[in-house]
């Protein structure tokens, strides 16, 4: 066993620094020094909404450097820069493994933190820490014109938008609105206008226009303006839904067009669709998760060849308190990275 400092859950509610046990390498291991970690909703869910007494460190869309390998890893060296997302394991056998999906395992993936070692039957612990130690085959390279503060967000966000993206073949003449400009819509803005598509951005308020366009949107809809709405009915191939709450989806499902689609990739829970929304247009709904090995070596690529990272605020990881209080207040464009060499 080897020994690296963290951020953990504590009964005060916030993280403190703690001392956490990382396995030994397995042959097929790395050892990662984690130089940056994005915080994702979901750390903050993890943190503040916690159901058992169970310690807990958050952290999965981070990128560092290789210090050591075991003895059957040949892809990677020590030095490498590499990046790791919310997924550090799958069964490699179903056939959504064999495919390049593991984030659809259907023995269910593990996750990086809150998961369950797949040997040992160890509960993971995230990378809000110095050091993770991951499958090698869950490791990607970094590319080396992306900076690893602006990418880490690419391994949770960046991944999330990308699949769906993808999978409705959004390209040149797509007409595509994104629901939300926060961390996973920013990213979506980016994404959907470097592959070549048509970009609106729909949001509860004008004050994003400006970043909006800059980001790569040619408009803003405000959702609060019925006038707004009755205007884009039925205009968009692809409507991009990042919004992390639970809310009504009728009025995003009317801006849909014949034969489009709604995906729904930023609430997790359970939603009421009125079937007449869909019925009218022949409209689809569909939701995505994180992404499999092969989208995410394809995400990182594309980045790398468009210029593309996330718009991050970097903070020392002694702040991730302070992190965690401004993003539940939606205090953040877009996306809080804690710089982890502080550990």
């Amino acid at each position: 066993m080897r020994s690296t400092t963290a951020w953990r859950t504590a009964t005060s509610g916030a993280l403190e620094p703690a001392l956490i046990r990382r396995r030994s390498l397995r042959p097929d291991d790395l050892a990662v020094r984690v130089d940056h970690c994005g915080v994702c909703h979901t750390d903050l869910h993890s943190v503040r909404d916690r159901t058992d007494d169970e310690a807990v460190v958050p952290g999965h869309e981070f990128t560092g450097a290789v210090t050591e390998v075991g003895s059957g890893v040949t892809r990677f060296r020590i030095g490498d820069r590499v990046a790791v997302g919310n997924i550090v394991d799958s069964c490699g056998t179903c056939a959504m493994c064999r495919t390049g999906q593991e984030n659809f395992c259907h023995d269910f993936p593990t996750l990086t933190y809150g998961g369950t070692d797949r040997l040992d039957r160890t509960p993971t612990s995230g990378g809000f820490a110095r050091e993770y130690v991951v499958r090698d085959r869950f490791a990607y390279a970094l590319p080396p014109a992306l900076d690893p503060a602006g990418a880490a967000p690419l391994l949770c966000a960046g991944i999330t938008v990308w699949e769906p993206l993808r999978a409705l073949d959004v390209g040149p003449g797509t007409r595509v609105a994104v629901v939300g400009l926060g961390g996973l819509g920013h990213l979506a803005v980016k994404l959907a206008a470097a592959l070549g598509a048509e970009v609106s951005v729909v949001s509860r308020s004008s004050s994003k226009r400006d970043d909006a366009r800059r980001l790569g949107a040619h408009e803003l809809i405000v959702s609060t303006d019925a006038a707004q709405l009755a205007a884009a009915r039925e205009r968009f191939d692809v409507v991009v839904d990042t919004v992390a709450v639970a809310h009504d989806l009728s009025p995003y499902l009317r801006l849909v067009a014949l034969d489009g689609t709604l995906t729904q990739v930023g609430h997790l829970g359970p939603v009421t669709v009125n079937t007449t929304d869909l019925l009218i247009g022949r409209k689809s709904l569909s939701s995505a998760g994180s992404g499999g090995t092969r989208a995410t070596a394809e995400l990182l690529d594309f980045c790398a060849e468009h210029g593309i990272t996330a718009d991050v605020e970097v903070l020392p990881s002694a702040k991730v308190n302070e992190a965690l209080d401004r993003l539940a207040r939606g205090d953040v464009r877009y996306r809080f990275v804690l710089d982890m060499s502080d550990l």
